[in-house]
Parts: structure tokens; C-alpha cells; sequence
């Protein structure tokens, strides 16, 4: 039996490898190429590229999404859906729901591969269903992890459920690398007794079992493989696509693809990680057989680094990475795959900065613990529940249904705002209300991928370097830069410093201030909620430390805070 192929390169392999910084030209160029190879599909759209393009590349993800597929004549665009999270960090009303399926398949998504963060099939079954009365492949998805409380059985039973929906193939998403070679036979082996539909089999390298895993995925009747190209493949990412066709081919597996169409593919990929290479975390390249222990999937990896490092505290990572099973377990075994990875992963890293446990929780652990996420695998302890939530009752319902129309309302505001040009830039704004006015109005700036090399100069004896070439996306700039001595630069009106204000508030990490909840002369009581803070994608509240009058506020929203900055004065 032939087996398909799915290209993760303009995704997950990115994603896991770049921090998802990959820019739309950069794909352009090498899309025709591959789409000449013979892939059952690309993925190329969903997960976090949505938001890294407005956060970080000042790209329209809507446009992207376009362009790729003008370019693709003979493969399937393909998707990560994260069912009623779409391509966000909370569950959006249904009418949002249908509008972004719908909007995404007019786009150019041929394959919609729907999953849920806690395999919660409610929070699946709106965007299963608007998807297929579009015509679209729906790829119903069981996320993979490893827990007391999640078996083969339990897996195969989501998956009989997925066909019942009439997902036209399921996907067994392994994020962390966790699946064995002998829990993969015997994983596929129970899906093929109960379902009818292909399997696809996602798995990253983190643990380094990945190969072997398809392999054993592959006798037991495995119908899709999930690989990168082998620039971008490895580590955190999907074993390289190159090997796993020369692995299988003269087999009864054999891809049908050939090795060399992947040369000069395979080439552009070498120069344009180079590129990149700032970007590449050593860590997430590494074969890390402790994930087996720390369950974390491959895009968490590498944005747990970059979490750490914004809040200056790398040294911390290990510290972190003890904490994580602790909050997982405590929370009731969810798979770590966003959001939920954002969850148990802001979580853990707030409980070892803070220095005490579930000091700061921030707004999405608590809407999880509520049940505003779905069905926690495991109860969540009533302990654990009354230190986060405290005598509030968890909802039993599906999530969904406690949300009220918003499409229209959003639209209004999206009006209002000057940024409402089409139904997608409307649907960009309801999912990232913080960052994508500024986008959308145009003053966001993209991040600059910079090399600095010194010019070719005469050599100065003792003197540093004063001529520069500056790379900047292949455009070259020379630059002078004029030592002028020891000179003090001061803000224009600089903060005053946190130990010389009376009541002082600090912020206790980076981040955006994302609301200011009260003005000067207000009256707070401790406990208060004072601000919000966006910090590692999670809403953190700023609670007053004790009761007072707000005498000064030095921050407004939208600034970027970093830790020990003031914000307030309570007296």
C-alpha cells in the first residue's frame, strides 16, 4: 500500500524550528517547485502562522494564504484548525466559527486538519461540519499524549466518533514526540478495525523516536506521514521528507516520489535557514529524550525558549521544564498542544519567576479550570480548582454555548476603528483584538532579520571598526557609525524609579499593557484588578497589593513593560 505524503515546510517545521518567523516572499519563491514533488498536500496556513504574521512580520496571514495558492496547480493547501480556538487562544461564538471556515476555504484551504486541545469532541463538531458542507477534506484529529488516563482505547473511541462526524481522514497528532514504535502499531492497527477513512500520522523528532515510529506506522497500514524537508526537519520538528521517501521506497510503502526532485528544493532550504539562523534555537535542533519525562511538543520548545529569554530569565529553563508535569498533572493531564500548551506552559514558568506556586495565574488557566476550554482528560482536583478559581462552580456544558453571537458587534467596533476594509480584516481583529488594530491601520513594523559584518577597511591598530555593511532581507546598507565620546541619554521625560514613589506598583514581567482597569483618584481595595498585562500570549491580571487611592499611573495601554518597571501609585 502506497503511502501519501503531507509537507510540513511552510508550517509546522517553521513553527517548531523559527519560532514561525518564516515571511510569506521566502515561500513564494520555492512554491511552484513544490508542488511539482507529488504531495498529497502542503501545509502551509493555521496554527500560530496567523499570528506570528501580524505580531512579528507585519504580513497580512489572509494574503499569504492566497498567494500560495495561486501558485499551487496540483497539491492541496492544507490547515491547522484548532477547532473552536480556530487560530487563536479561546473559544470564538459560532458565528465567528462559520465565518472563519468559510472565509479560509474561499481563500484557498482544501484540507481543514480540525483538533481540539483536550480531544473534546464538542468544540470540534461546528467547524467539522461547516467545512464539509463546503466541500472541503476535513481531517478529524486525535491529539497524542502519553497519562494515566489516556489509552489506545480511549484514542480508537475518538476516532470512531471523528467518522461519525464524517471526517473524510483522521490524524493521529503525536506534538510532543512521546509515540513508541509499539504504541504506534498498535494505535493504527485498533483505528483500522473501527474506522473506514485514511490515517495520517504526525510526529516530531523531539524524542528522536519519530523514524522508527513511522516505520511501525507504516505495517500497520498507516495511509499519510507527516515530514519536513530535512533542512527544517529533526529536533522539534517532523522527520526530513527526503529520507522517509529513500526509507520506504521498494517497499510496499514506497512514496512513489522521486529523490530527485527534491535537490534543488532541498538546496533552497539550506541558504534560506542560513537566513534564518538567528532566529534557530540550538535547543530546538537537539534530540531531547527528556520530553519523554517533560511531554513538551515541539512549537512549546521553541517558544518556551524565546518566552524565557524575553523575560530575561533562560537560566531558569531547566527549573521550568521540572515545573511543567507538575502543572500538568495538577490540571488535569491536558495535551500540551495549543492552547493548552500555552496554558500549563505560562503557568509553569509564572510559578518558578514568581517564586510561589500559582501566585499569578493568569486569565486563560483560570477560563480552563472553569471548563470554558472543554473537558479536562482527568478531574481536576476540587484543591487545585478552589486555589484558581475559588468557590465558583466549573461548567459542564459545551463551552460554545455560553457564548453569544459576535461577528456583528466585532464588525461594528472593527468599523468604528477605520480597520473593517473586508469580512477577513474583521475576522483578524475578533481573533487578536490587542495587536491587530495597529496592523491593520498600518503601523506595525516587520522584524528585521539583520546581519552586521565589518567593512573591508584599512586596519586600524587598536581602534574598533567605524564602516559597516548592514544585510538586511538581501538588501545591502553601508553605515558609518562616529564615536562621540560618553554621552548620557535620558528620556525626554523619564519615569520615576519604583523605590522613589510611595504605594509603587511594579510590573513583575514583560509584556503589553493591555488595559488600564482604573484612573488617578480611584478608590481600590486589595486584590483589585488594576491592569492587564499581555505577556507569553496569556492575559495576566496586575492586582492591587493593598487598599488605596491611585495617585499616579505611568504606563497607557499599548506600552511595553519590562520587570521591576512602575506602573502605578496606590496610596
Amino acid at each position: 500500500m502506497s503511502v501519501k505524503i503531507t509537507e510540513t515546510v511552510l508550517r509546522d517545521a517553521h513553527q517548531s524550528l523559527l519560532a514561525t518567523r518564516m515571511r510569506t516572499r521566502d515561500m513564494l519563491e520555492v512554491v511552484e517547485q513544490l508542488d511539482q514533488i507529488g504531495y498529497f498536500s502542503l501545509e502551509m496556513w493555521g496554527g500560530a502562522t496567523f499570528d506570528s504574521c501580524i505580531r512579528y512580520l507585519n504580513e497580512d496571514p489572509w494574503q499569504r494564504l492566497r498567494e500560495i495558492k495561486k501558485r499551487l496547480k496540483n497539491t492541496q493547501a492544507q490547515m491547522l484548525l484548532r477547532g473552536q480556538n480556530l487560530v487563536g487562544y479561546k473559544h470564538y461564538s459560532d458565528d465567528v466559527v462559520e465565518k472563519f471556515v468559510t472565509k479560509s476555504y474561499e481563500n484557498g484551504i482544501d484540507v481543514f486538519r480540525i483538533f481540539d486541545a483536550v480531544n473534546d469532541i464538542r468544540n470540534m463538531e461546528l467547524s467539522i461540519k461547516v467545512a464539509k458542507q463546503l466541500g472541503a477534506h476535513v481531517q478529524g484529529t486525535v491529539c497524542y499524549t502519553i497519562s494515566p488516563v489516556h489509552t489506545v482505547e480511549k484514542y480508537v473511541e475518538l476516532a470512531r466518533q471523528l467518522e461519525e462526524l464524517e471526517c473524510d481522514s483522521i490524524c493521529i497528532k503525536d506534538m510532543a514526540g512521546l509515540l513508541s514504535p509499539k504504541d504506534a502499531g498498535e494505535l493504527i492497527k485498533g483505528m483500522k478495525k473501527e474506522v473506514s477513512v485514511p490515517i495520517s500520522l504526525h510526529c516530531h523528532c523531539t524524542s528522536g523516536m519519530a523514524p522508527m515510529s513511522y516505520f511501525a506506522a507504516c505495517e500497520a497500514g498507516v495511509d499519510i506521514l507527516d515530514t519536513a524537508l530535512s533542512p527544517l526537519a529533526w529536533g522539534t520538528s517532523q522527520p526530513p521528507t527526503e529520507t522517509t521517501v529513500a526509507a520506504l521506497k521498494g517497499t510496499p510503502y514506497d512514496t512513489g516520489l522521486d529523490l530527485e526532485a527534491f535537490e534543488e528544493v532541498v538546496q533552497y532550504f539550506k541558504a534560506l535557514k542560513e537566513k534564518y539562523r538567528g532566529i534557530l534555537d540550538p535547543i530546538s535542533e537537539q534530540i531531547d529524550t527528556n520530553v519523554l519525562i517533560y511531554q513538551i511538543p515541539g512549537g512549546m520548545l521553541s517558544n518556551l525558549v524565546s518566552q524565557l529569554k524575553e523575560q530575561n530569565a533562560l537560566d531558569r529553563y531547566r527549573s521550568v521544564l521540572k515545573e511543567m508535569p507538575k502543572v500538568r498533572k495538577e490540571l488535569g493531564y491536558p495535551p500540551l498542544v495549543t492552547p493548552t500548551s500555552q496554558i500549563v506552559g505560562t503557568q509553569a514558568v509564572l510559578n518558578v519567576l514568581m517564586g510561589e506556586r500559582y501566585k499569578v495565574i493568569p486569565k486563560e488557566v483560570k477560563d480552563y479550570v472553569r471548563g470554558l476550554y472543554g473537558r479536562s482528560p482527568a478531574p481536576i482536583s476540587p484543591e487545585i480548582i478552589g486555589k484558581i478559581i475559588g468557590d465558583e462552580e466549573p461548567i459542564n456544558c459545551r463551552p460554545a454555548d455560553l457564548l453569544k453571537p459576535e461577528y456583528e458587534k466585532r464588525r461594528k467596533e472593527a468599523e468604528e476603528l477605520g480597520i473593517a476594509g473586508s469580512e477577513e480584516a474583521v475576522l483578524t481583529y475578533i481573533l487578536y483584538p490587542a495587536i491587530a488594530p495597529k496592523f491593520l491601520k498600518g503601523e506595525m513594523e516587520e522584524e528585521a532579520l539583520a546581519v552586521v559584518t565589518p567593512a573591508l577597511t584599512a586596519p586600524q591598530e587598536y581602534t574598533l571598526p567605524t564602516d559597516f555593511k548592514v544585510t538586511v532581507d538581501d538588501e545591502i546598507f553601508e553605515v558609518k557609525i562616529e564615536p562621540t565620546g560618553g554621552v548620557s541619554i535620558s528620556e525626554p521625560n523619564p519615569k520615576p524609579k519604583p523605590e522613589t514613589v510611595k504605594g509603587a506598583v511594579s510590573s513583575s514581567m514583560q509584556g503589553m499593557v493591555l488595559s488600564l482597569k482604573v484612573k488617578v483618584e480611584d478608590t481600590v481595595q486589595a486584590g483589585d484588578t488594576i491592569a492587564v498585562i499581555e505577556a507569553m500570549k496569556m492575559e495576566n491580571a496586575v492586582h492591587a497589593p493593598h487598599s488605596g487611592t491611585i495617585k499616579g499611573i505611568f504606563v497607557a495601554e499599548g506600552d511595553t513593560v519590562s520587570p521591576g518597571d512602575l506602573l502605578m501609585a496606590i496610596e
